[in-house]
């Protein structure tokens, strides 16, 4: 395994950010680290690089602690932060090379420019990095992350902002590096997840509450059925979770709800009976098919039956 996570856990005062997480990540392996916002995503990832220290348990990777080996652990990963840190007053190329020479990279400018080529940097290359648009200096960033060829890549929110052609554009380039290395990434886009992950960790408060894949989740999900339900006027929800065969209501906005329900029962016939008797006027109902969203929904919100 390139990533081993034991027990991990990290305190802030009284607040628990990250709470006795444990996963392993193979050689090769894409996996995503969904959660949502403060959920631990990022300390999770603080911690593996050895930015922060834990409160409890451990972490190896490429078999070194962080705890007892951080400079060996620095060695093996590369790291591209939320907030890309970038010189903005150095060229393109002076900046990778001034890293690759930092970290004594075996020709340096042999490597920068490989870097330049795979990243498609090439006709950015001679260009201030404060000129570049998000899109260039998230390739900018990701060439740095890469210049001493780790073994293992964690990469926080690495196409948050982008434009759409953008997106695709980093997508393809972070599906082609994972062929070679372990990559962990945290996203708020859930196409993200769908299109690039072996697998996923949804973590919620510091917890892990799911570690699957994507398939497998949704065979999970498919053994129940999601409705979205809005009404003309404010109701009480209380009621909604005693309809037989509702596992769970979530509160969407005034008067939207989400309903997760078992698959065997016709819960819409007996939401639109309960909704007559209680004098309801149902504006929508629709029942949504499972999704990465559905998923992420079910796993991490906490207003359960």
């Amino acid at each position: 395994m390139s990533v081993i996570v034991k027990g991990l856990t990290k305190t802030f005062g009284k607040q628990i950010a990250v709470n006795q997480l444990s996963f392993t990540v193979s050689k090769g392996e894409i996996l995503g680290f969904l959660g949502p916002n403060g959920a631990g995503k990022t300390t999770t990832m603080k911690l593996l690089t050895t930015f922060l220290s834990p409160s409890e348990g451990d972490a190896e990777i490429c078999g070194f602690s962080i705890l007892k080996s951080p400079i060996e652990v620095k060695r093996c990963i590369g790291y591209l932060p939320e907030h890309n840190p970038l010189y903005k007053d150095m060229y393109v190329r002076e900046y990778l090379l001034g890293f690759a020479r930092l970290t004594k990279v075996n020709k340096p400018t042999k490597r920068v420019e490989d870097l330049i080529e795979m990243t498609g940097l090439t006709r950015e290359q001679n260009k201030l990095i404060g000129s570049l648009s998000k899109g260039y200096r998230q390739r900018v960033g990701l060439s740095q992350a890469l210049v001493h060829d780790p073994q293992v890549l964690i990469l926080d929110e690495p196409t948050s902002g982008l434009d759409p052609n953008q997106l695709i554009e980093i997508r393809n380039l972070v599906r082609n590096i994972g062929k070679e290395k372990t990559l962990i990434f945290s996203t708020h886009i859930m196409q993200e997840v769908s299109a690039l992950c072996d697998r996923v960790i949804i973590i919620d408060r510091g917890i892990k509450v799911a570690d699957d894949s994507i398939e497998s989740l949704q065979d999970q999900m498919d053994q129940k059925q999601v409705i979205w339900l809005e009404f003309t006027n404010v109701i009480n929800a209380e009621v909604l979770k005693q309809i037989k065969g509702v596992l769970k209501v979530s509160s969407e906005g005034k008067s939207k709800y989400q309903i997760v329900a078992r698959k065997d029962i016709e819960v819409r016939d007996l939401i639109f009976a309960e909704s007559v008797k209680q004098g309801w006027s149902i504006r929508e109902m629709v029942k949504d098919k499972s999704s990465i969203e559905n998923i992420f929904a079910e796993m991490t919100n906490t207003d359960q039956k």
